[in-house]
């Protein structure tokens, strides 16, 4: 228990020092999503997951303490920076994709690729011959950006209106629940729309097939929901403490 005496000023500087933190976090592990994104797939047992979404759980984790410690209007401001950031990597991608490259006797010789064969992008274009680096990367990920951030926009808020839901019903009581309950089905909603959208257009176009889109499904929700069963004890030990440590009394938002 944190006993030291403290002036209101140097309190509120703690508390918005651990807000600033979460923050961090929760801005990190979404950018990573859309830096990282599809490009590329892992096994894990037997999910088949996109790199990106591994440290996406993260964010409903970030989401749901300062849901609990500093309240709905804090939780909601943080999803709403986080869309924001969103848009901002999507204006920068699309920028730096109709700016014009340099001349090809300029070019490093990293930067173009020749391909052996013709790819079919998510999008559902084909390309063949050669491609340059970048454009080759903006086609995979400006897609999964955009889907990421309709998601995000559905999934986030859900979270936070879901979790203050549960909190009335319980009357405060019963943490894991409002904590469990939000998160799975919020991510429910995100992991059906994330996929939806980034691979639709390959679907259409029968670079993918049902099967397939379903698999990418089920494993985005199953590894997300296990994470988020997990995640459950780090919850209530970092609420518990951080009540403490910024004293916060249950019922106060911030």
């Amino acid at each position: 228990m944190d006993t030291d005496t403290l002036s209101p000023s140097a309190l509120n500087w703690r508390r918005e020092k651990v807000f600033l933190l979460l923050t961090g976090f929760f801005l990190c592990a979404m950018t990573l999503l859309n830096v990282i994104g599809i490009t590329r797939f892992i096994e894990l047992g037997p999910l088949a997951l996109a790199i990106g979404v591994l440290p996406y759980p993260l964010t409903f984790l970030c989401t749901d303490i300062v849901s609990e410690i500093y309240g709905k209007q804090r939780a909601n401001f943080m999803v709403t920076v986080g869309l924001v950031m969103n848009g901002f990597v999507i204006g920068t991608l699309w920028l730096a994709s109709s700016l014009p490259s340099v001349a090809p006797d300029s070019l490093p010789p990293w930067q173009v690729l020749n391909l052996s064969q013709d790819v079919i992008l998510p999008s559902g274009e084909v390309i063949s011959g050669s491609v340059e680096l970048f454009q080759l990367i903006f086609a995979c990920t400006s897609g999964a950006v955009f889907a990421s951030m309709l998601a995000y926009l559905a999934a986030q808020y859900c979270d936070v209106q879901l979790f203050h839901f549960w909190k009335r019903v319980t009357k405060g009581k019963h943490l894991w629940l409002r904590n469990n309950f939000s998160t799975l089905i919020s991510q429910g909603v995100d992991s059906f729309m994330v996929i939806s959208v980034t691979f639709g257009a390959a679907f259409i176009a029968g670079a993918i097939t049902l099967n397939q889109l379903l698999v990418l499904m089920g494993s985005n929700y199953l590894f997300k929901m296990t994470v988020a069963l997990l995640d459950t004890l780090p919850f209530y030990l970092a609420v518990h403490y951080l009540r403490q440590y910024l004293r916060v009394a249950d019922e106060i938002p911030l």
